[in-house]
């Protein structure tokens, strides 16, 4: 069923400096690097102990050997920071930066037909992580950034994802329990089981107020070459001011050019969308 859900930009606390329990090398290499985001985008030495989890001692031999390949750097006061090395290794990632340079001509398209703010985004397990952000005009209050995580249920790329999973994945994921944001984020399981029944039958997703008090996003699912979802796209307006009706033709033609671009043919029976 994937990773277990968690609060988005976080990572697993360890108390001391000390290792408690025997870790392989390459789990130990991975909690220092996933010791890092986006609420920690620089952190000491000590830090770095502290949130992998690992000795001082081992942190240090660690930090050492990824900061030589450049996958960490080290700034002028000591601090490190995640190194260019991984972003080139990323760019080869398809469903990252490939995908973004793909999507990027269509989602310039929706900003410039709504001037609010577009998203890209994945699924990775339980969660939606976004590949791309085009900050709108509007002061909506927007916790989303490139790299950032949501628990599926609560925003619009999220919706659009979890209902072209299968069932079972969708049975077990409404078993869960579902962490609430707002009062309005989307906690009951036979509800978001029918809002998900909705969206496959519409072919998009409305997220009111999930995630902040003033935002509303409308989604749509992207097709992959097979005709699989491989990403969603959404626009997110205030929702004070906004118009779902005229909002949706936008953001499915964005998802539908993007769709095209990887290679889905809707006029293939075997790929046209599913109701």
């Amino acid at each position: 069923m994937g990773r277990p859900r968690r609060a988005a930009g976080t990572t697993p606390q360890h108390a001391g400096h000390t290792e408690t329990t025997p870790r392989s090398a390459p789990d130990r290499l991975l909690a220092v690097l996933g010791a890092f985001d986006h609420a920690h985008p620089a952190l000491s030495l000590t830090d770095i102990s502290r949130r992998a989890g690992l000795s001082l001692t081992t942190a240090h031999r660690l930090v050492g050997a990824l900061t030589e390949w450049g996958a960490l750097e080290r700034d002028p006061s000591g601090v490190y920071h995640v190194g260019l090395r991984l972003w080139e290794i990323a760019a080869l990632a398809p469903r990252g930066l490939a995908l973004r340079q793909v999507a990027l001509p269509y989602l310039e398209d929706l900003y410039e037909a709504t001037h609010e703010n577009v998203q890209l985004a994945v699924r990775d397990g339980n969660e939606v992580v976004y590949i791309e952000w085009i900050s709108g005009r509007s002061a909506v209050g927007v916790r989303i950034k490139v790299g950032a995580r949501w628990p599926l249920h609560a925003t619009g790329v999220g919706l659009a994802l979890l209902a072209n999973t299968d069932a079972e994945f969708q049975a077990a994921y409404c078993a869960e329990p579902l962490a609430a944001f707002t009062p309005h984020t989307l906690t009951d399981p036979a509800r978001l089981r029918r809002i998900l029944a909705d969206v496959r039958r519409t072919g998009c997703a409305v997220s009111t107020r999930q995630v902040t008090e003033d935002a509303l996003s409308v989604a749509a699912p992207v097709r992959g070459v097979d005709g699989t979802v491989v990403a969603a796209a959404s626009v997110v307006v205030p929702v004070r001011d906004a118009h779902v009706p005229a909002l949706i033709p936008s953001v499915r033609l964005a998802a539908r050019g993007i769709s095209r671009a990887l290679g889905w043919h809707p006029e293939r029976p075997e790929q046209r969308e599913r109701s």
